[in-house]
């Protein structure tokens, strides 16, 4: 067994040792994407479980042994992470877990803490936690973000958010149920086939692969039926995770509606922003703001790529980053950075402006950030958008299923009606939500 080292600070380390006997346990947050991140890192040598349990039991975790004031993510990713532990079938004494931490002010970067207070009060102090980040905040010596890994992973992002942009446009309208999944499938495995062959992995390979999967997606059968087209912002976490917002991608296909989900790029892309807005706000290391700018611009350059190949294809392609910062502007400023912070709004903005209206603002109990930049500008957005049709759907620990969707049906109500008068061209009328 990997003898247990800490640093200077006492900090439990994850070791070269532990790299080879333990097994990390890895939350899902967007099932597509990280599937693909686990692959890369079992190639890199790492053994990694990802994490698809999705019962209530994770919730009892969590507010077991996270304060009940916490941000409902948080109480939800180490409550799925002590369950695995607990209930998972691991050995407790083989297991590491991982975590992000993106250097903000936001739970992203301060529940790394909470959750080795949990694995403490758990009795579960033994398990080392994992600092996934960019910013050097936490260093262990057998686990490392090297660029080759750094590089493999921006492409796995993308090829993630083609695969689910195009599957959500041709999902709702296939005529044989399960012909979108099969071949989401089967592109997500001839991909991670091809990480293991070395393929795939530069900007050529990357483009015609782009071109391959969209003319695949093309021949699936489809209907010509118009379905409403339903936007979904909100906290990373709770706006992709099937756990974190009950399925709710689901729940819009079962009501005859259209998933639009703003990709993962456009965060990445933001985060990396945010450094360079701290160097223009507060002063900071000249070398640190360009090496940040070459960084995005090199994100920023795939992601045009992922939109050409879109834009050629008869899928419908999202804007750029660049284009959603202007759209911003006049609302909130590049200062507004914790959480979400303007991305969300400019999210609201990008689908209002790509001809989708309609959209669900997930609101988790806790996040501040979230609040005043999701729920806090829907009135400044009707007034400027008056046919915008935004609803904030809370979820927390005592929030009923029911409700949810009941809110997201009058919603659904509002876009039928709006969709109904806008082709008879008569006034809307409004269903209050």
């Amino acid at each position: 067994m990997a003898k247990l080292e800490y640093d200077k600070d006492g900090r439990l380390l994850f070791t070269k040792e532990m790299k080879a006997e333990y097994t990390i346990l890895m939350p899902q947050m967007l099932p597509v994407h990280f599937g693909m991140f686990q692959q890369l890192l079992i190639l890199e040598g790492y053994k990694v479980d990802m994490l698809t349990t999705n019962h209530r039991g994770i919730v009892d975790e969590g507010l077991k042994y996270v304060h009940n004031d916490t941000c409902y993510p948080a109480l939800l990713v180490i409550g799925q992470l002590i369950d695995a532990i607990k209930h998972g079938g691991y050995d407790p004494h083989k297991v590491a877990l991982f975590i992000t931490q993106t250097g903000g002010g936001c739970r992203a970067s301060n529940y790394i803490h909470l959750l080795r207070k949990a694995l403490e009060k758990a009795g579960l102090e033994f398990v080392p936690v994992i600092s996934v980040n960019l910013s050097g905040l936490e260093k262990n010596p057998g686990f490392s973000l090297t660029l080759p890994l750094i590089r493999k992973m921006i492409y796995a992002m993308m090829y993630g958010d083609l695969l689910v942009n195009a599957a959500n446009q041709v999902r709702p309208y296939e005529l044989t149920p399960g012909d979108t999944d099969n071949t989401l499938d089967r592109w997500q495995k001839k991909l991670i086939d091809g990480f293991q062959a070395g393929k795939g992995m530069s900007r050529r390979q990357m483009r015609a692969n782009f071109d391959a999967i969209l003319a695949d997606f093309e021949t699936i059968p489809v209907s010509g039926e118009e379905k409403v087209r339903v936007g979904v912002v909100g906290e990373i976490y709770v706006k992709f995770s099937p756990l974190g917002n009950n399925n709710l991608e689901d729940f819009l296909l079962s009501e005859g509606a259209e998933p639009v989900v703003p990709g993962l790029t456009d965060f990445m892309i933001f985060k990396i922003f945010n450094r360079e807005v701290d160097v223009n706000i507060y002063g900071g290391l000249w070398a640190k703001k360009k090496f940040c700018q070459i960084f995005k611009g090199y994100i920023e350059s795939c992601q045009r790529d992922m939109i050409d190949a879109l834009k050629k294809s008869r899928f419908r392609a999202p804007g750029t980053f660049d284009e959603m910062h202007k759209l911003v502007q006049g609302y909130l400023g590049d200062g507004n950075k914790m959480g979400e912070g303007w991305l969300l709004t400019g999210e609201m903005l990008e689908l209002i402006h790509s001809g989708v209206p309609n959209i669900v603002c997930t609101q988790p109990f806790g996040c501040l950030p979230n609040h005043i930049v999701g729920k806090g500008m829907i009135r400044k957005l009707k007034d400027d958008y008056p046919y915008s049709n935004i609803v904030a759907i809370d979820y927390d620990p005592g929030a009923t299923k029911i409700n949810q969707e009941n809110r997201i049906k009058l919603m659904l109500a509002n876009a039928k009606a709006l969709a109904k008068q806008e082709k008879e061209k008569k006034e809307p009328i409004y269903i209050s939500m």
